[in-house]
């Protein structure tokens, strides 16, 4: 069961946060108080690995406090999609239902701890095939005008074929309850004692049969109702882990103590975090606490007894064990950790004397040996997680989903960058959402999994995938403040490492143009010499400061491409006319590979692609868009006219949300899917990476 996406509702300072889809790895962005938090909890609460308890005085919100309290199985604080495809046979041969309509499940959790399913693709009102309906009573009734009745039916011929000529004559929805009226008129007209030489009878009853069958998948009862349904459910649905504590180590370790609060089940936070690491620490080591101190016990005289040259050679051998077990331990940390940690070339080497255990740590620069604690927090902050979350990860926490809230704030920002490097890796394993206010890490590269976290006008907590949602203005836009600064960071890295900057309009057709490269690499079309990099100026005006900035000290302006409509057209002549004046080339329009006017980035993607995508992110009106949809024409304008044709408000992101999905799409149909594309895309990128 892969996690989709969540909603949580009446849980603190969140009344609804909307739905937040989720990618491997999602972040959460926030300023401080924005509510970050209080989206991870709920989500733990859901089915934590450990504790996670509903506490009512922390958990209720407390405007609605009262009402919670009295009814508090009436409240659902937390809702989780998940993707069942994987359990779909099973859950299909619990329930009866087609396994089709199980390829999803909405978990859902109520104050009083209580679950709830709902299968979204299920249909609680199910209705006949209206084609077989109609086909089988058509063969029925010419069967039946093609027979003789006998002298002993009486009117039984005419009866049926009336009977069958005027049912279910319009295509419309037919419910069970329709369908076994039917069947039930058909019953009415069949004699009690039909006679054994009757045609017309066998004919009806095997018509009968016929509609039996139609109507056997309209009677499976909810699944989500079924028992085993929801244990299998229950057992399969994965463990969630919240960490807001990471319990850094210290340098020097008093064993006895760490006996005890291993076996402690009364330790505050801070010191329960710190006993976790503990005893992640031993088990990397392969050797408990009670190892070390009776590998190093020395010999305990008593009443002037002098030990044995024998027990003095045991004891020298056992120290000798325990040295070489921690020396073997330290190295193997070093070329372990060396693979994460990019700020530094560290030895860490641990050492046991009496009752207390060490960690010493020296580099390549500073050779002489310094303990854990005098070296920088954001060393100690790195190991500890470093030891919780890839040792636990393959063990407790194997197939569980990690809820890290505000990870590495004591870390500088390049071992930010390599944290968010970490967590490609733990994704490997582990579905990841992480909360955070810093840019460092945000992937500017995979914008696509982050999630602004705001405070709505009511005070509420609540959650968007439009990252510039907000005052136009980003230093007073909270979170975005910290999106653009990850996307100018990832802008000037690209300048200096060498890569290839392209100016577009928005983040949709950085989605777009993205997606069009790896295909374009994939079908071997595109080598490009350097990495080319997308850099969404928000919007045609923006786009003459942001070629300024790119220019760099030589003043070669980078290429941009902007759509064929109003704004981008009177762009290009302004870009043309002023910076770009030497450069007239580098500035592209769609309409350069677009044969229709008012082109725009999205135009580059088939249209029924691009609106088969849209029909399966918007599922509410009656008429598909892929009905409605015509080639050669901008697709932006139909898009907004069909909703609102029918009456849909689309989202201040639907763009975004768009292009997101089909560049998830076309990633998974692959290049030879756009074979039809390809020249077009070929010669684009030519240009722009010229």
């Amino acid at each position: 069961m892969k996690l989709l996406r969540y909603r949580v509702t009446n849980y603190r300072s969140v009344v609804d946060s909307g739905w937040i889809d989720l990618n491997q790895v999602t972040a959460l962005i926030g300023v401080n108080e924005s509510g970050k938090t209080n989206l991870l909890l709920p989500l733990w609460k859901l089915n934590p690995a450990r504790e996670g308890e509903i506490s009512p005085t922390s958990d209720y919100p407390k405007a609605n406090y009262a009402a919670i309290r009295e009814a508090p199985q009436d409240y659902k604080f937390i809702e989780a999609e998940f993707d069942t495809s994987g359990l779909a046979p099973k859950l299909a041969q619990l329930s009866g239902a087609a396994p089709r309509d199980l390829q999803k499940v909405i978990v859902r959790r109520a104050f009083d701890g209580s679950y709830s399913f709902e299968f979204p693709d299920f249909t609680t009102e199910p209705q006949a095939d209206y084609a077989l309906l109609s086909e089988a009573i058509k063969t029925a009734l010419a069967e039946v005008g093609a027979m003789s009745a006998l002298s002993k039916e009486g009117s039984l011929k005419v009866d049926s074929e009336t009977l069958l000529r005027g049912a279910f004559t319009e295509n419309r929805p037919i419910s069970l309850a329709d369908l076994d009226a039917f069947i039930d008129s058909i019953k009415d007209l069949l004699p009690g004692t039909p006679a054994a030489t009757s045609s017309i009878v066998p004919r009806l009853q095997r018509l009968i049969e016929d509609l039996e069958q139609i109507a056997a998948p309209l009677r499976v009862a909810d699944p989500a109702e079924n028992e085993s349904v929801q244990a299998l459910l229950r057992k399969e649905m994965p463990k969630f882990v919240f960490y807001s504590n990471y319990g850094n180590l210290d340098s020097e370790i008093y064993l006895p103590h760490v006996v005890d609060n291993l076996s402690r089940k009364d330790l505050g936070a801070k010191e329960a975090a710190k006993a976790r690491t503990l005893r992640v620490l031993f088990s990397f080591v392969r050797l408990s606490p009670e190892d070390i101190l009776e590998l190093g016990k020395d010999f305990e005289p008593s009443q002037g007894q002098r030990p044995s040259d024998s027990e003095i050679a045991e004891i020298a051998q056992r120290k000798r064990e325990r040295t070489i077990l921690l020396n073997s331990a330290g190295t193997e940390l070093t070329k372990k950790f060396k693979d994460w940690w990019k700020q530094g070339d560290y030895t860490f080497e641990f050492q046991a004397d009496g009752d207390h255990f060490r960690i010493w740590v020296s580099d390549s620069r500073r050779p002489e040996k310094i303990e854990l604690e005098d070296r920088s927090s954001g060393l100690q902050w790195f190991l500890s997680f470093y030891l919780i979350f890839l040792v636990e990860s393959g063990r407790d926490h194997k197939g569980a989903i990690l809820l890290l809230d505000e990870p590495g704030l004591s870390l500088h920002p390049l071992a930010q960058h390599d944290l968010s490097a970490f967590f490609n890796g733990l994704a490997d394993t582990n579905q990841l959402i992480y909360t955070t206010h810093s840019p460092f890490l945000v992937d500017a590269d995979s914008l696509d999994r982050v999630r602004k976290v705001f405070v709505a006008p009511d005070g509420s907590t609540k959650a968007s995938s439009d990252l510039r949602r907000g005052h136009e203005n980003p230093r007073k836009n909270g979170a975005t403040y910290a999106i653009y600064s990850a996307l100018n960071m990832s802008v000037a890295e690209s300048l200096l490492l060498g890569c290839h900057p392209v100016i577009v309009e928005g983040p949709s057709d950085q989605h777009y143009l993205s997606a069009i490269k790896q295909l374009l690499i994939a079908s071997g079309n595109l080598n490009p010499a350097r990495e080319l990099v997308f850099a969404p100026a928000h919007g045609a005006p923006n786009a003459r400061a942001l070629a300024s900035i790119l220019s760099g000290r030589d003043e070669v302006m980078p290429p941009i491409l902007l759509d064929d409509d109003a704004a981008g057209s009177k762009m290009a002549r302004d870009l043309k006319n002023g910076p770009y004046q030497t450069q007239q080339e580098k500035v592209m329009q769609t309409k350069e590979w677009i044969e229709f006017a008012e082109s725009e980035v999205e135009d580059l993607f088939p249209a029924a692609f691009v609106a088969e995508v849209l029909d399966r992110i918007e599922r509410r009106p009656s008429t598909p868009f892929s009905d409605v949809v015509q080639n050669g024409q901008a697709i932006v304008p139909q898009i907004e006219k069909w909703a609102s044709e029918a009456n849909i408000s689309l989202a201040d992101s639907w763009k975004v949300d768009l292009a997101r999905e089909v560049k998830q799409r076309a990633l998974q149909k692959g290049a030879a899917f756009f074979a039809d594309s390809m020249t077009a895309w070929k010669e684009m990128f030519g240009r722009l990476g010229s």
